[in-house]
């Protein structure tokens, strides 16, 4: 089968389109013949090698965290799958991924994909919705009624916290570039604020229960989100290299999330896609054989919105 995979670390040019030996699922594991996978900013990091420490990765390593396909074979003891089903899953970080035509995964890990979108498409939302969903609700304890700040609003996961929160009943506050506004806006933010030209403290005139923090600020910033957030709030944070922010005084949480493959999660997630309720947004299509060029473009910041690659099938 084709995969791409990459036999030592560094930048896009060390992923190779290559042939490899098709795996057989042991026990417990279904082979997925894949339709797509998505490409993560997690997965540059984890190529450079820099994540080692808390995603140690065994080369060559393939990657693609997400997956939507179709089941191909099942392993010992798994039960509730039969071959055919089509199925989306957020896949262990450490093992081999998606970006291949076939690939192992759990079947703890899987749930039936959405029938209202493409199964190639659904392929672009179990990492960032997950990670959307368990800041939100596992970690922020939303609840009607309240209110949020979703600091960068406007990437992927982003685009999901908006929608869940708002679903949920809070009032969202959302931080964005000019570029993403609009997005940002028709995702359901009560308020949008331009982080290019505002300091995000000084737009919040009422404090928030939650904040949710996904930008790559500068530890000052993230340090001064703290303020605008209630006495017994949350501040849950998405870019670990850098500790959330407490404040003792005021019973102020910092919790830094570090997100989880969730079958039933993810079951929540389609039931919302299939109903309507939240949009899977798609910024581009690209075929297996150009998932470097991705991984290149993604170094270089041009990477807007989420990349779905098409494996087979789609």
């Amino acid at each position: 089968m084709k995969a791409v995979r990459f036999h030592e670390f560094g930048g896009p040019e060390v992923l190779r389109h290559e042939d490899v030996g098709q795996p057989v699922p042991g026990t417990g594991e279904v082979l997925v013949r894949v339709t797509s996978t998505s490409f993560n900013p997690v997965e540059g990091n984890i190529r450079l090698g820099v994540m080692q420490g808390p995603i140690p990765v065994e080369l060559p390593h393939t990657p693609g965290l997400d997956v939507a396909g179709t089941v191909d074979a099942l392993g010992e003891g798994v039960e509730g799958f039969s071959a055919g089903d089509e199925v989306v899953a957020f896949l262990p970080m450490t093992k081999p991924g998606a970006a291949a035509e076939y690939v192992l995964a759990p079947a703890a890990a899987l749930t039936p994909a959405p029938k209202g979108i493409p199964l190639a498409d659904a392929a672009a939302f179990p990492l960032v919705g997950l990670t959307a969903y368990q800041a939100l609700f596992d970690h922020g304890q939303l609840k009607a009624g309240q209110r949020v700040l979703v600091n960068g609003a406007g990437g992927p996961v982003g685009g999901y916290a908006v929608q869940l929160a708002k679903g949920a009943g809070a009032h969202v506050i959302a931080t964005a570039s000019p570029r993403s506004a609009e997005a940002v806006r028709a995702a359901g933010a009560d308020e949008v604020v331009d982080h290019t030209t505002t300091p995000v403290v000084s737009a919040v005139t009422e404090q928030v229960d939650l904040v949710l923090n996904l930008a790559p600020v500068d530890p000052a910033v993230l340090a001064e989100l703290v303020t605008v957030v209630r006495p017994g709030g949350v501040v849950v944070n998405t870019t670990i290299w850098m500790p959330a922010p407490t404040d003792e005084d005021r019973d102020v949480r910092g919790i830094n999330l570090y997100v989880r493959s969730d079958a039933e999660q993810l079951a929540k997630l389609v039931a919302l896609v299939d109903s309507g309720e939240l949009r899977v947004d798609v910024a581009q299509r690209v075929p297996l054989a150009e998932l470097r060029e991705v991984h290149a473009q993604a170094a270089t910041g041009e990477v807007r919105g989420k990349v779905v690659v098409l494996v087979s099938g789609a």
